[in-house]
């Protein structure tokens, strides 16, 4: 077996000055260069999350992050005034949504409060109500 001392994710982006301005500005996380022109995200647990870019990236289909609140409305509010799309999901996939791009947990949908949206590289992340 091997003895993993450590470990952090990552993922990539196409523009690392967006990336910089929307998760440092708009989310309010510290932003520090890393190595190699990459980016390191310190989220409020200490935890480090390693932003590379990526000439050919897509846009990952799923959550890459997400993110703890303690009050959804407000979030979702904080996020709105600050330029940032909850409702990315509708259709098929919109996941009982409201018209906030909230998913309310209910007897039918018995999971966390929760919104989506994306980042400038397009990637998914979360505000989970916690």
């Amino acid at each position: 077996m091997v003895t993993i001392k450590d470990a952090f994710p990552g993922f990539s982006v196409d523009d690392l000055g967006a990336v910089r301005e929307f998760y440092g500005t708009k989310l309010g996380l510290r932003i520090e260069d890393g190595q190699m022109g990459s980016l390191n995200i310190t989220l409020p647990s200490g935890q480090t999350v390693f932003v590379y870019p990526k000439d050919n990236h897509e846009p990952a289909t799923f959550t890459i992050l997400n993110l703890i609140v303690e009050d959804i409305d407000r979030a979702v509010d904080e996020l709105n005034e600050a330029g940032v799309v909850t409702k990315i999901y509708s259709g098929d996939q919109d996941f009982g949504t409201d018209e906030r791009g909230i998913s309310r947990s209910s007897d039918e949908n018995p999971g966390p409060n929760i919104a989506w949206f994306t980042d400038p590289a397009g990637n998914v992340i979360s505000v989970i109500e916690g």
